[in-house]
């Protein structure tokens, strides 16, 4: 009997341990949540069904261009902003996390450091703007964006290139973009 419970014990957790991760969150080269990078806009009412989905009606209605589509969750909880491509059929070119929930599968998300891109990415390129610096990771279509508010105050107005030296390992992520060009 002893046996049968133990045998029955061992297979649940084996059971547990091979059952498949939630996904809600989960930002891929591929995916970000429930999106894909092929996903057609046509199909985000059924994908957010529970979801509220603010867009602009008329140019949908009259057949333009979306120009974004914002994802709240119920409660008014702002998820996502997503940019559909202007192919013949739109698919989804750009989204904008807001949830800190969205991470990587290493972790990365809204309340990471400039040091956890590096320790997970490297850095492929960084570009300065007038108020922040976009940092483009090696091998990803993520790009997060630090205000120059979290750099040391010497570079905080300049326009020069700002290089990854530069930039405090604490400097915290502003905005989270993924690209799917």
């Amino acid at each position: 009997m002893k046996k049968i419970v133990l045998l029955l014990g061992m297979s649940m957790v084996i059971l547990q341990s091979c059952a498949e991760k939630d996904t809600t969150f989960l930002i891929s080269e591929t995916s970000v949540g429930p999106l894909q990078r092929t996903t057609p806009v046509k199909e985000i009412e059924t994908i957010f069904v529970g979801d509220s989905i603010v867009q602009d009606s008329l140019k949908t209605n009259i057949g333009g261009k979306t120009d974004r589509i914002k994802i709240f969750e119920k409660g008014g909880k702002h998820l996502l902003t997503l940019t559909p491509s202007s192919d013949s059929i739109p698919s989804i070119e750009n989204i904008r996390v807001f949830d800190s929930r969205y991470t990587t599968s290493s972790g990365v998300g809204l309340h990471s450091t400039f040091q956890d891109i590096q320790r997970n990415y490297g850095i492929k390129k960084i570009v300065t703007t007038l108020n922040s610096v976009v940092v483009f990771p090696k091998n990803s279509n993520l790009y997060f964006t630090i205000d120059k508010e979290e750099l040391p105050s010497n570079l905080r107005y300049t326009v020069a290139n700002i290089e990854a030296v530069q930039i405090p390992g604490t400097a915290k992520i502003k905005y989270l973009m993924v690209g799917w060009e």
